[in-house]
């Protein structure tokens, strides 16, 4: 059966804020090439062998194409699949939440309500599992916060699946998904300077090869790339994670996604993959 995978159309995409150091910028975007690069990601999503579903976009959601933070997506053999909705930082994609549980829901996942109270939880921005999912690491300091992960943990072990915190510290790797991308069940890419540094021992021991990007290929989004079937989606490539994905048998596809940069996101940011 091919992976499913989730995806929102740009219909609505704006800059209209800055919620990050890339929006700081204030670039306007060009819709039209918005709409041909998200296709390109559709085309080679379902090129790698995937399904693509579709949400609906709705208007003044203008981030709602980020599909990877509304919710955490997880699946457990005693409740089947599961999602594990968000509390976003900013008011204005707190309004894509709903949109997206509501989508979940009609598709028969259990909703785990997490009560986070006054604490932020960003989906797949910050939370993601080890390919085997055997473990979720859980990056907090800049969208979800520590004492939110910790509320996320204590849920997760109910299921016992453990969480591993990890303290984010470069503002331009906001979110965990920016500077950790497991390869396969033994390797990884990460960007080690956006971590704290006693976050950084923690994470390597989980893995028997930690791949280091450097700090301009982190802030081009090269560690926001999708792994799937042999292929390694990236935004730009370098000789450097040309020799690592060459390392772990990945072939790299190039997709630009320079207008949704202008947002601080990246392939990783625009999809979820459905357990």
């Amino acid at each position: 059966m091919p992976k499913q995978v989730l995806l929102c159309p740009p219909a609505y995409f704006d800059v209209v804020d800055v919620k990050n150091a890339f929006m700081a910028r204030k670039s306007s975007i060009d819709r039209a090439k918005a709409q041909q690069q998200w296709d390109a990601l559709r085309s080679a999503l379902e090129e790698a062998g995937c399904q693509v579903e579709t949400i609906d976009p709705a208007p003044g959601r203008e981030d709602m194409v980020f599909a990877a933070n509304q919710v955490f997506l997880g699946f457990h053999k005693g409740i089947g699949r599961f999602i594990v909705p968000s509390r976003m930082v900013y008011s204005s994609r707190q309004r894509e939440v709903p949109h997206y549980v509501d989508w979940y829901r009609q598709r028969g996942f259990k909703i785990i309500e997490v009560n986070l109270g006054d604490d932020h939880l960003e989906g797949h921005g910050d939370l993601l599992w080890h390919p085997d999912w055997s473990r979720i690491y859980a990056g907090y300091g800049f969208r979800s916060a520590r004492t939110g992960v910790e509320k996320f943990r204590n849920a997760m072990s109910k299921l016992e699946i453990p969480v591993v915190p990890l303290h984010l510290v470069d503002p331009y790797c906001y979110h965990l998904d920016t500077c950790f991308c497991p390869l396969n069940n033994d390797a990884v890419l990460i960007y080690p300077g956006a971590y704290a540094a006693q976050s950084l021992a923690v994470l390597r021991p989980f893995w028997k090869r930690v791949y280091e990007l450097t700090a301009d290929e982190a802030h081009k989004f090269m560690g926001n790339g999708i792994v799937i079937n042999g292929r390694y989606l990236t935004p730009y490539i370098t000789p450097h994670l040309e020799s690592i994905l060459h390392e772990e048998d990945l072939a790299p596809v190039v997709i630009d996604t320079s207008e949704f940069e202008k947002s601080g996101g990246s392939l990783f940011c625009m999809k979820a993959f459905l357990p």
